[in-house]
């Protein structure tokens, strides 16, 4: 049931696949969107617009629509401090960041430039709001970060961070979204534009030390101490992205000689990438396809690392294990911090995604922590984060974020950064990479094995799935244990999962429509082997094909 593998998976992109950078460039400034065409209107999903200038789904009228929607919320909502604005390695960032800069200036916006023109990752702009923002109540910061994440190298993004440092909520992205596609129907008539030499004068437009704000704090989030003296050689390959400078300085500030930077190479069209599943450029550390040099380097580092373009997703090789799934290290993460963080409150709770792993369940209810599960989206942990009532929060497709050690908010958005250098930190610490620390917590708990299938939905397809109800499940076993709870809203906050989830106390599925792709999703886990997962997974087919039916 698993998508069908391309035959050029792991391998090296040939010549003909690499994308063609003047061409996408050129299209980008050339093309004119159709508000009437809906793939072509400006759509915030989990983490913000994403589209290729080659299909008219993000180009400068984009931008320079959402720019003027968020200079126009931040004067309704009264908030006048700097925006930090950050921006990836992708071939689409640097046109999409000069537009962005010549509506903001004009709107007179304090604008926060990195230094030196830095690339910025996603984790540096979330830390940069909240450093500002602490102690204080009003002229309050906020953030935009260019980037479409770890999509292909066609692909260009761009998302907005209000003053809590995390992704928008829907309220927010509502509001930017309906605002910046009225400025596309009204051929951007109200959009406020300077030149761009112009705008990077401007007496509110200023430069920040991202790189070095953050490097500096990192010892406030994670025991560096210790990570100087892991006896293991470490590996970290940045994939070209936003990071790649912080990791040399990373090593150089706090004297980190076994971390060895695999390259610091930044190429639009990323042809040092292996090939994904599908035969896609696609800088997903997750991916044992897109990571297929980096395991392949397993004999010789303890452990190696990388994160995605903009940093906010992580991926862990280990002697021991190879590429860990990202829901392992989720709860290899969680049982460590727990038992190794003394100044977090007691009350401090795990958080995790509802198509996240059981494991993470279990290893919170032998912690005795509270488990606030939520939708699909890091912005449901933001408020938990900042009060500190959440210690961690991690989504299974790799991102993860936690608290500095005195129990206070380090970032209210993904970081890749972090949890990478915290394989080395419980290495350090324990004397067991993550992958021997996974076989220990499975040998006491249950081995999980997973799957996720994806298929082709419409927009009408996608809207059945999302609306269906606890009702419309009549079973009352699946694969042959009898069903404990089935869901449609999250048991952490109460807000809808946007789809249905099933649970046994072996087992599960979750259906939900992509927020982002004409796709629909279904996740499965058993504790009981491939061959039950395999049954969870026809059973929960049928459902959502008689849904979609229906």
């Amino acid at each position: 049931m698993s998508q069908k593998t391309n035959p050029l998976a792991g391998q090296p992109a040939p010549l003909d696949l690499l994308v063609n950078v003047p061409r996408l460039v050129s299209a980008y400034y050339a093309g004119r969107p159709d508000p009437s065409v809906s793939s072509q209107r400006v759509a915030f999903g989990t983490s913000g617009h994403r589209g290729s200038s080659f299909d008219d789904a993000f180009n400068e009228w984009h931008v320079l629509a959402m720019s003027q929607a968020i200079a126009d919320y931040r004067r309704q909502k009264g908030i006048d401090g700097p925006l930090f604005l950050g921006i990836d390695t992708h071939a689409l960032s640097t046109p999409a960041f000069n537009s962005a800069v010549e509506v903001l200036a004009a709107n007179g916006v304090e604008l926060m430039l990195s230094k030196d023109d830095e690339y910025t990752p996603t984790p540096a702009v979330s830390h940069a709001i909240l450093a500002y923002n602490r102690g204080r109540t009003a002229g309050l910061a906020d953030g935009i970060v260019i980037t479409p994440s770890h999509n292909p190298p066609e692909s260009g993004g761009f998302k907005y961070n209000p003053p809590n440092g995390g992704p928008a909520g829907t309220d927010i992205t509502s509001a930017v979204e309906a605002a910046a596609n009225a400025f596309l129907a009204a051929d951007l008539k109200g959009v406020k534009r300077l030149p761009l030499a112009q705008a990077l004068r401007a007496s509110t437009t200023h430069r920040h030390d991202y790189l070095n704000s953050y490097v500096e704090d990192l010892a406030q989030v994670l025991d560096m101490d210790a990570i100087r003296g892991v006896e293991i050689d470490l590996g970290v390959d940045p994939l070209g992205g936003a990071g790649v400078r912080y990791w040399p300085a990373i090593a150089e500030r706090y004297k980190l000689g076994r971390l060895n930077v695999l390259s610091q190479e930044v190429d639009p069209t990323f042809r040092f990438m292996s090939l994904d599943w599908d035969g896609r450029i696609r800088m997903d550390p997750s991916s044992p396809d897109a990571m297929h040099q980096l395991i392949g380097l397993r004999e010789r580092f303890g452990i190696a690392f990388a994160c995605d373009t903009d940093h906010d997703r992580h991926g862990i090789v280990t002697r021991s294990a190879g590429l860990l799934p990202p829901n392992n290290y989720l709860a290899v993460m969680v049982d460590y911090l727990f038992t190794h963080r003394p100044q977090w409150a007691a009350h401090a709770a795990v958080g995790k995604t509802v198509v996240s792993s059981q494991m993470i369940d279990r290893v919170a209810a032998k912690l005795g922590r509270r488990l606030f599960e939520v939708p699909v989206g890091f912005k449901w942990f933001v408020d938990g984060l900042v009060d500190s009532s959440l210690g961690f929060g991690g989504e299974e497709s790799a991102g993860a974020t936690f608290l500095r050690r005195d129990g206070t908010v380090w970032t209210t958005d993904k970081d890749g950064i972090v949890p990478a250098l915290l394989s080395a930190e419980i290495a350090a610490r324990t004397g067991r990479d993550p992958g021997e620390r996974f076989a220990e917590l499975a040998q006491a708990l249950g081995q999980p094995v997973a799957n996720r299938v994806d298929a082709a939905a419409t927009v009408e397809q996608k809207k059945k799935l999302s609306s269906l109800s606890p009702q419309q499940v009549l079973s009352t076993e699946l694969a042959g244990e009898k069903i404990q709870n089935v869901l449609s809203h999250a048991p952490g906050n109460g807000a809808a999962i946007g789809g249905v989830k099933v649970v046994t106390e072996n087992g599960w599925f979750a259906a939900r429509p992509s927020g982002t792709e004409n796709i629909y999703k279904i996740y499965g886990e058993s504790f009981l082997g491939a061959e039950h997962l395999g049954r969870i997974l026809e059973e929960a087919q049928l459902l959502v094909d008689k849904a979609l039916a229906g």
